[in-house]
Formats: structure tokens, sequence, C-alpha cells
């Protein structure tokens, strides 16, 4: 049952606005001290939910699977995890939703603005609820629909303002006042543009999610073949090389950062690195927003091959737009050659390359990594590719891995070399079936959230210090994992070894 203040009858939507401002706290504020009641476990962690009246959405649905799997996990203190992760998304960041207009605006957490890849990923572990629960069914369609219209205007863009509707205002993102975007955006209907190809993956994503679990193909409206024609055209554009036969220069899109943005100025012209045609597709900067090294992504393009797959089985079965399908197959085709031919070297995925023999190996914790490669649903742990690969990301083998006395994993320089993010071992726990391994990356994020029982952005190896408060998708993603090994390896986490899948 949705609770909370989101109606059907055009209301903009804050975290106060049930209760009044001075009753409910900011929630940046809030997730930065213990509340609550502690766990009873050796960690004590405490309870970060906001009181009832506070949330911005509620579900009975949501509140069952959270008594289900805190009365059967064995240890207190990750029961606690579970109870302030899994619905932290619903709880903190739904900042306006009419479903009258089918219109939906989620933040980040401590960011108030809606990244495509974060809501996609944010709402993820929902996924199994929307049969069961209409009315959180219908949330995520009117976040789709949102989507779908600003894909359809600004298909290179990774991060929105508020729409028009819900009476927000935009917040004005200092980091892309100097950053010239071609083709040229509005900044009060877009926060940022960089081109992430992982965003675009993410909205597929969260699109079929919601066709499989609900058989419902009413979300395929006109925005959203809008968008899905966008998503396409994008993709031929980025796979080109960035000279003809006759030099002349490829441009569809170049982001130009000034010296003193973030992440700063970007080489030829804001095209970045020359690329070679390979049949892979080119991506300007990361999942974690960094600018690429080389324009091709490996795990973005996995990703990619996986969701259009998706996107060609939903529209067959809603017995749709059979020449998209057919172009989603051909794209599939090319693109998983592409990654098998250009990308692996002594049987280790790159994780970026260029088509002219650079090779970057690396990985950065936002998914789509490369450790992420099962999770997306790309290969199996179990492959030989996987396995060199993932042998080499967790070593010395990798710049961004590091060990410290407390914490170790990978991170990526969106923060400093030293600062790996609890993201990365969720990764490698979905790509591992060893037990050992499994618990003790589960005990590295939990003896890690610096007391307040949240997961954030990233811990110091050095001081334990963490970056962002308030990160919803971290805690959803920790959440989808606990999920994971309810399901797949229960006597881990339960006393008894009876799986647990919600819905």
């Amino acid at each position: 049952m949705k609770l909370g203040f989101a109606s059907s009858v055009g209301v903009a939507v804050t975290l106060c606005a049930a209760m009044g401002a001075a009753q409910c706290p900011d929630y940046t504020t809030y997730s930065q001290s213990p509340q609550g009641n502690p766990s009873s476990g050796p960690l004590a962690l405490p309870y970060m939910r906001p009181t009832p009246a506070c949330r911005t959405f509620n579900s009975s649905a949501v509140e069952k699977v959270i008594s289900d799997m805190t009365s059967r996990l064995k240890d207190p203190d990750i029961a606690r995890l579970f109870e302030n992760t899994f619905p932290n998304t619903l709880d903190t960041t739904i900042k306006y939703y009419n479903e009258t207009e089918n219109i939906a605006f989620v933040i980040t957490g401590d960011i108030t603005a809606q990244w495509l890849r974060d809501t996609g990923n944010q709402l993820a572990q929902y996924r199994s609820l929307l049969a069961i629960d209409p009315e959180l069914a219908a949330l995520v369609k009117a976040v789709i629909n949102n989507e779908a219209r600003y894909i359809s205007q600004y298909p290179y863009c990774s991060a929105f303002q508020p729409p028009p509707e819900s009476g927000l205002s935009p917040t004005v993102n200092d980091w892309a006042i100097d950053v010239l975007v071609n083709p040229p955006v509005d900044n009060l209907t877009v926060y940022e543009c960089k081109w992430e190809l992982d965003s675009l993956c993410s909205f597929m994503k969260l699109s079929r999610s919601y066709y499989q679990n609900t058989n419902d193909a009413s979300f395929m409206n006109d925005n959203w073949f809008a968008a899905i024609d966008q998503i396409l055209q994008v993709i031929w554009e980025q796979s080109q090389a960035t000279f003809d036969e006759n030099w002349n220069l490829v441009s569809y899109y170049n982001w130009t950062g000034e010296a003193g943005s973030l992440p700063g100025a970007v080489n030829n012209g804001g095209n970045g690195e020359p690329k070679a045609y390979t049949g892979l597709v080119g991506t300007s900067h990361r999942p974690s927003d960094d600018l690429s090294t080389f324009a091709f992504l490996t795990s973005g393009n996995a990703m990619l091959v996986v969701e259009l797959g998706y996107l060609a089985d939903a529209l067959e079965s809603a017995g749709m737009a059979s020449n998209i399908s057919q172009l989603a197959r051909q794209y599939i085709g090319s693109i998983t050659d592409a990654i098998w031919e250009h990308t692996l070297t002594n049987n280790v995925f790159a994780y970026e390359t260029n088509g002219f023999g650079g090779r970057y190996v690396m990985d950065d914790a936002n998914v789509p990594s490369l450790l992420s490669l099962p999770y997306l649903g790309f290969l199996n742990m179990s492959h030989p590719a996987y396995i060199a690969t993932r042998r080499v990301l967790m070593s010395r083998g990798n710049p961004y891995y590091v060990v410290g006395k407390n914490f170790s994993g990978i991170g990526g320089p969106h923060e400093d070399a030293w600062n790996p993010w609890p993201m990365a071992l969720i990764s490698a726990i979905y790509g591992t079936d060893d037990d050992e391994e499994i618990m003790q990356y589960l005990y590295l994020i939990a003896n890690n959230t610096d007391g307040l029982g949240l997961i954030h952005e990233s811990i110091n190896i050095y001081t334990g210090s963490y970056t962002r408060p308030w990160f919803a998708w971290a805690n959803s993603y920790f959440a989808e994992m606990l999920l994971d090994l309810a399901n797949r390896k229960p006597n881990l986490i339960f006393s008894d070894d009876v799986p647990y899948v919600p819905g």
C-alpha cells in the first residue's frame, strides 16, 4: 500500500511535505549521525530509516520483505544493514511522483538530480515485487516515462533536473557551468550532459525489468519509442571511427570541460582520444562520470549487448516494432563479436580499448565494470576469461586495487586512488561461489560503515573516512546482493539452508 505523500492529483512531493519541514529532517544531515536503537550485534548498527510519515513512498510489499529477511538473517548486524538499505530508495529519494501524470522524479541521494544510471539501479532490488504491488509498479512506470522524455530530447545526457510538472526548482550544477556540449543542452532540463553508454543501458534495464515482472506493455508509448529510436541512433553514431575515409572528423557529440571543471578539459576539441572502427560503441565518460581514457568501454558494451537482447525479447513478446527488435539483434551480434575480438588478450579483458591496439588494463568500482560481468548477465562467473580477468583485477595488476589495514578493494579515479568502493566488493560477491570469499567481502563492507549502517561511496584505507553519506544506489546494490545470497547461498546468511525469493 502506498502511503507517504505521493498522490495521484498532481502534487509536488518532497521529503518533508507530509509533516512539515520542521519535523522531517534533511536526510543528508540525518544520515551522518546514528539514529534509532542499535542492533544487538557487535557492531551495534543504528536504525537509519525516517519515520513512516517522512518516507517518500511506502510499500507494504517492501515492508514484508524486510520482515521476512530480518527474521531469518542470523547476524543482527547484517539484518540491520538490510533493514536500512533495502527501502532506502523509497524512503528517501522519490522527490516527485504523480500517477495520473505518469511522471516520477528520483534523486540519487545527496545530489538533487536524476541520473539515468543510478535510477535504474536504485529500483532494481524491487523488481520481483512489481507483480504483487500495483502502486510500486505504477511508480516504476512513471520513472520510465519521465526518463523516456529526457532521452528523446537529450540522448547523450546522463543526469537531469526535475520535470516541469513537479514545480521543483532546478539545481545549479557548478561543475557544468563552464562546459560546452554539442549538441547544445538546456541546463534547466539537463543537470549534466556527460555521454555515458551505461546510462542508456540502464533505461533499457529498468524498462525490461518492469515488463518481465508485470507483462504490462503500456509503458511502450510514444515517449518510450522516441527514446528507443534515439538510443539506436546514438549506438550507430558512437560506433563510427573518429575519421572517415577522407580524413573528415566524425563528431556527433563532444564535451569540452574547462580546465577547472570536473573532471577537467577534454582534448581534441572535446572529442577525446581518437578511435578506430571495431563494431564497439564508444563513450566519452565512464559509469563513474570520469573521462574515458580510450573510448571503447568493455563492460559498457557488454551491458549493452545484454540489454539489447532483453529489449528485443520484450518487443517480440508484446508483438510490437519488429524492425527495432531485428536491428537490436543485429547490434547484439556485431558488438558481441567485437568484444571478444578486440578487448581480450591472454584471456584478460581490457577495461578500455581504442581500436588501434591501445588497451587499458584496470577496473573501476562503478557498475558496469569488468568485475560485474556476471551480475550484468554477459557471462558466467565460471568462464575462463572472467576467472583470469578477476585474478588481475583483485591484485596489483589493477592500478585501482588497494589494500588497507581495515578495508581493501577496487576504487577509481573519481576519488583518490586509496579510496576503494564497497560497490566493487558487492560486484565481487556476485562473481564468486566461494563461501569464504563471499563472507570475507560481506564483512569488509559491514565493518566499514563508520558505525552508521549505510553503504557509502568510498572508504579511505588510511583513515577509515568515507565519501557520500547518502548514496542510494550503493544501498540498493547491497540489499540486492543480500537477496541474491538469500536465494543462491542461504546457508551463509540464514540459520537454515532454505532459499528465499521476494514475491
